[in-house]
This record gives structure tokens, C-alpha cells and sequence, in this order.
């Protein structure tokens, strides 16, 4: 419960160690899980001292236990192991401290290890940290490549001297942290983090040689996998050797089996450029000369046809034929003329022939009343009445006598 306190009726702070002590008795014992980084067993001493540490969250907590408690593992536990610990909270009020009081140890197995690195590697799969849509594509030249590794290791020298050697000026910002122990993970994480806010850096390596299980593991950390998938640049992992495969490998945009195999994978060999540009503009110089050797063939073919080597050839065989149908054309026309005159002289003395004027030219005449009728029988005319002879050279005046 709270208590109740005031500025004029403040607390001793003994009271309050005494009153924080008592909510710790009431916890009870529980077990913790953690890594031992600091061992003390003093010869001849009853207790052996001990601490804690989470290496995911960087919080450490001391521990104390009896020697025989302690004896009953001490052949398979050592600093830098992970254990469960069966123990209850103390509180030391004359100092204000914190602790365990260890009445059972049992050392993680590796068997159990993995088992939970499955289950936490399930976990993080059903989340889709590991999808294959979340990957990001390494850039083809970096510029500048971070690398996360060990001071003065084996991985860091390994990467450095092939890509430079692949790629001279290639350039690295190094950071180098923990890669194994308790420490291992906050370094890792924030070494990554630093990386990836700096925006001229292209791509992240991740390099550790290899190692034993309980070594590799701070590279499967959650809060390691959880922190590169967030990143917004890519990441290589190059963890351990060919078998050796941490949760880390799986986030990564990247696996890399060995260190040297990142940086063969993250950086170009100008060698093998220069030779691959070679090739290309062999292989285009050789695709222009194929097509301008085409394209001559099909002018040579074009400029050999008929038309384009004797372009008037055309023209005069159509003039000639032009000349040929003009020809007939006349000669049709001055057929059709002829045989139209003939048939016009025929027909014109024909009707010569026939005429009335033919008629009068033989001496014959027309005799026509006043209003112009011909007189075909005598009984149209009467005695005295005047009537008009027409001849062939003209007319003249009658008069009927009875």
C-alpha cells in the first residue's frame, strides 16, 4: 500500500528501506534467467558471489548463494554462461541494495537453446520479419560501407583487404564492438543504429568469424533482429562460416557464408568489370558492324533493282507505250472518221437522189395555191384562181384557165 507523506512529515530513510524491504520479502522466490559475467569464489568463504546480466536489455543484478549450492555446477558453469536461477529477492537496507539469494542453478543447455532460438525464429517468421518482400537490394558500387566487428579481428581484416583489394576506392566506417558475451548485444545494436542514421553510408556488414553456439548467440538477440529489420539500409550478414546460422542471417537483406564472402558480395571486382565492359562493347561493336553490313547489303540489293539503277527506264517504256496508244488512238479515230464520211457521202446522195429539187431538176414543177398547199388534183383549183409553179432555177405565176 502507499504511504502517506508530506513535506513537514517526511520518512527517515530507514523507515523506507525497511518499508521497501518488506514489499521484497512479499515477492517470493522466482526463477531468472541470465548470463554470469562476474564469478567470485573466495577460498575458504561460505558464499559464492555472483551477477546476472539480460545482455537484450543491458541490466545486471547480483547474486548470492551458498558454496554448496554453487559446487553442485560449478564444473559445467564459468563466466559468460547462461543459467536459471531459482532464488528470492533480498533487500540489504543498511546499503540500499538488491539482490538474489540463489537456492537452486541449472545451466542452459545447448539442446535447450536452440529449441528456444526455434521458437523465437517461428515467432519472428509468423511477425514477417523474415518475408522475402521486406528485402532491400544492395547497391551496385558503395561508396562507403559500414562495418560492424570485432577490434582488431580476423572478420574485420578480412573484409577490408577484399574489398579493397576488388574495389581500392571503396570506402569503410568501422565500428568496432563486443561480438561475443554479455556485452555483445547493446554494442551490436547501437553500433548498427549509429550506421544506419548516417546517410552517405550505402550498406551494412555485420562480421564475426566463427564460433561456438553459446558465442554466436548475442546474433540472434531479438533486440538485434528487431533493430536491423527497422533499418532503411540494407544489412549483410556475415556471421560465423558456411554452417553456422544465426536468426541475424535471416533478417539480413543479405547472407554472406564467411566475412571474405561479403565483401566479394557487397563490392564489385573493378577487375572483373573492366573485363565485363570489355566484353560489352566488343559484343556491341560486333552487333553495329552485323547491322551496318545488313543495311548495306539491302542497299546494294535496293540500288540494284531496275528502278533505282536506270530510274528513266521506266518512263521511257511507259512513254513508248503512251506513243503505241496515241498511234492506235489516231488510227481508230481516222478509221471511224473515213467510214463516217463514206457512210455521210452515201447517205447525202441518197438523199439528193431523193430530193424534191432532183425531182424539179428534171424538168418536172410544183404548182402551190396562195396559202402555200401543193395541188394534187385538178379539182382543187378553180377556173381564173392564181396559183404559184415552182421549177428547179425558181418560181412564177399561173392562172388556170377552164
Amino acid at each position: 500500500m502507499a504511504v502517506n507523506t508530506t513535506p513537514e512529515a517526511p520518512l527517515p530513510v530507514g523507515e523506507v528501506s525497511r518499508l521497501i524491504g518488506g514489499w521484497i520479502d512479499r515477492l517470493g522466490a522466482v526463477w531468472v534467467e541470465g548470463q554470469i559475467t562476474q564469478l567470485s569464489r573466495r577460498p575458504g568463504a561460505g558464499v559464492v558471489f555472483l551477477t546476472l546480466r539480460d545482455p537484450s536489455y543491458d541490466i545486471s543484478v547480483g547474486v548470492t548463494c551458498y558454496r554448496q549450492v554453487f559446487d553442485a555446477v560449478a564444473d559445467v558453469v564459468s563466466e559468460g554462461a547462461r543459467v536459471v536461477v531459482l532464488a528470492k529477492p533480498e533487500w540489504y537496507a543498511p546499503r540500499g541494495q538488491l539482490s538474489l539469494r540463489a537456492a537452486e542453478i541449472r545451466p542452459v543447455g545447448v539442446g535447450e537453446l536452440l529449441a528456444r532460438l526455434e521458437q523465437l525464429k517461428k515467432a519472428l517468421a509468423r511477425e514477417g520479419l523474415f518475408a522475402p518482400e521486406r528485402k532491400k537490394p544492395l547497391p551496385f558500387l558503395p561508396q562507403l560501407v559500414g562495418l560492424v566487428c570485432g577490434r582488431a579481428s580476423a572478420a574485420e581484416r578480412d573484409v577490408l583487404e577484399n574489398a579493397r583489394h576488388r574495389w581500392p576506392a571503396v570506402r569503410f566506417e568501422v565500428r568496432n564492438v563486443a561480438v561475443q558475451g554479455v556485452h555483445a548485444v547493446s554494442q551490436v545494436v547501437q553500433a548498427v543504429k549509429e550506421l544506419d542514421a548516417i546517410d552517405d553510408v550505402d550498406v551494412i556488414i555485420v562480421a564475426r568469424g566463427g564460433g561456438s553456439v553459446e558465442d554466436l548467440l548475442p546474433f540472434s538477440d531479438e533486440q538485434l533482429i528487431r533493430t536491423v529489420a527497422q533499418c532503411r539500409t540494407p544489412v549483410v550478414s556475415a556471421i560465423g562460416h558456411e554452417p553456422d546460422n544465426p536468426l541475424l542471417d535471416q533478417v539480413a537483406d543479405l547472407r554472406a557464408s564467411t566475412p571474405t564472402d561479403a565483401a566479394k558480395k557487397v563490392v564489385p571486382d573493378v577487375g572483373e568489370e573492366y573485363e565485363r565492359v570489355r566484353l560489352l562493347r566488343d559484343r556491341a561493336r560486333r552487333c553495329v558492324a552485323a547491322l551496318v553490313e545488313r543495311e548495306e547489303r539491302g542497299l546494294a540489293h535496293a540500288l540494284a533493282r531496275p528502278s533505282i539503277e536506270d530510274p528513266h527506264r521506266m518512263i521511257d517504256v511507259r512513254a513508248d507505250q503512251v506513243a503505241d496508244l496515241l498511234d492506235r488512238g489516231r488510227r481508230c479515230l481516222r478509221h471511224q472518221l473515213d467510214r463516217a464520211d463514206s457512210e455521210l457521202t452515201h447517205t447525202h446522195a441518197r438523199v439528193v437522189a431523193l430530193s424534191p429539187a432532183a425531182t424539179l431538176k428534171r424538168g418536172y414543177a410544183v404548182l402551190q395555191k396562195a396559202d402555200g398547199h401543193a395541188v394534187r388534183d385538178p379539182g382543187e383549183v378553180e377556173a381564173g384562181e392564181a396559183l404559184r409553179a415552182r421549177v428547179s432555177e425558181g418560181e412564177f405565176s399561173v392562172r388556170v384557165d377552164t
